[in-house]
């Protein structure tokens, strides 16, 4: 909002406002989308706007920002929200690092990488507040992961001069033009892609010179295929092995107990991100048992689970979905959008199968419960963490309410 108010400023008590909802026509589920990334991260939308114009044409409800590091966006991401109609999650990602897993080279939700853990917190506080000793944290978390990708520009340049490749980058340069925020390898993969097609205007041209930059390795993707292109450069220079990696240090990762102490901080509840399957019903290590997966989360008072359907098969999310709600987790689905490939909004699982009505109901009840949350602490209350811990037993409290709030959002 222009004056950076609560989405809630205007909202009645929850007593009025439970009372308001019951008197209302039974509505349908909602269409919701509970975790896109900004271009204050990295994201296929050029800026926010983009998104909600999206979500307007596909008839999306619920919305919800999940930025890594940063809550920059979050007060844009309420404007547009209010002038869109659409209810806005606020949300934070991170990526964590488990030292016990790593050494054991147990994977937990990144196929590639022992012990790193990404986290979300869900419903943070709207306006952005936390204490001076989180924002630092946050602070120095961004310096530490920018200072990597600068170092990867630096090798990038010194890379293609010993190719007699006629392209250089100045790092700050290429922040400024593609990254608000975060600046991250996928920006310098943009920068690449960008330069190669000012370079060269054939299709043939083209592929000749990034054929030269992978070293002689033929390139996969169509030229026209601008997400395509970007992976494979990310994968050939810049990751593991290629002429422009550089290793994360850990002083650009927190532990997990790190990044749910400054979630709690920042008002949000703690959320872990599921993996699940990679498609073709692989698991890593810490997933792969849903039963030890459940006790494993409870016993790090975490009772909130969140997943990507699209890289899902249906029959497998179904089944670990439903068991996670049985045992009273708030459930949440998003898209990410942290790609280039700009795909649509609305969640489907894998092969494009759409959600079914149970599916799309535990999706709403779990949103219900971080939108109950925020409006709660935007009006000075204890929302859905008491000292930390989840309320677990109210739970349907929760949904009861989250609900009367977003209906009141759409309706007002």
């Amino acid at each position: 909002m222009a004056d950076n108010k609560s989405i809630f400023s205007t909202f009645p008590q929850p007593d009025e406002l439970l009372n308001w909802y019951k008197a209302q026509p039974i509505a349908g589920v909602p269409d919701i989308n509970g975790h896109i990334h900004t271009p204050h991260s990295f994201s296929a939308f050029s800026e926010i706007a983009q998104a909600f114009e999206m979500a307007k044409e596909e008839g999306i409800s619920v919305l919800g920002i999940n930025d890594f590091y940063t809550t920059d966006g979050y007060e844009e991401f309420a404007e547009l929200a209010v002038k869109n109609k659409v209810f806005p999650l606020f949300n934070i990602e991170f990526m964590g690092l488990q030292n016990d897993l790593q050494e054991a080279g147990i994977r937990v939700n990144d196929p590639s990488n022992p012990g790193r853990t990404y986290f979300s917190g869900k419903g943070l506080n709207q306006p952005a507040k936390m204490s001076a000793a989180s924002a630092e944290v946050m602070k120095n978390l961004k310096t530490e992961s920018n200072r990597q990708t600068f170092e990867m520009v630096a090798k990038l340049n010194a890379f293609f001069a010993e190719k007699g490749i006629d392209i250089q980058f100045d790092a700050e340069e290429v922040q400024s033009r593609l990254a608000i925020n975060l600046f991250r390898e996928r920006h310098i993969a943009q920068a690449i892609r960008i330069a190669v097609f000012e370079k060269e205007e054939t299709d043939l041209g083209r592929a000749a010179l990034l054929n030269a930059i992978f070293s002689g390795k033929e390139v996969k993707s169509a030229i026209d295929d601008v997400a395509g292109l970007e992976n494979e450069i990310r994968g050939n220079l810049l990751k593991a092995g290629g002429a422009a990696f550089v290793p994360e240090d850990p002083k650009a990762f927190l532990s997990l107990e790190q990044v749910m102490d400054f979630i709690i901080d920042a008002g949000g509840i703690p959320c872990y991100p599921c993996l699940l399957d990679f498609g073709d019903e692989n698991y890593t290590d810490y997933e792969g048992d849903k039963e030890k997966l459940l006790e494993t989360l409870k016993s790090k008072n975490v009772y909130s689970i969140e997943l990507i359907p699209g890289r899902n098969k249906f029959h497998i999310l179904k089944e670990f979905v439903k068991f996670f709600d049985a045992n009273s987790f708030v459930v949440t689905f998003g898209t990410e959008h942290n790609t280039p490939k700009l795909d649509p909004l609305k969640i489907s699982c894998g092969g494009g199968i759409d959600l079914d009505d149970e599916l799309k109901q535990i999706n709403y009840e779990g949103a219900a419960v971080v939108a109950a949350h925020q409006y709660l602490l935007a009006t000075g209350k204890e929302g859905y963490l008491k000292d930390g811990i989840a309320k677990v037993n109210e739970k349907d409290a929760f949904v009861e309410l989250g609900k009367a709030v977003i209906a009141k959002y759409l309706e007002e």
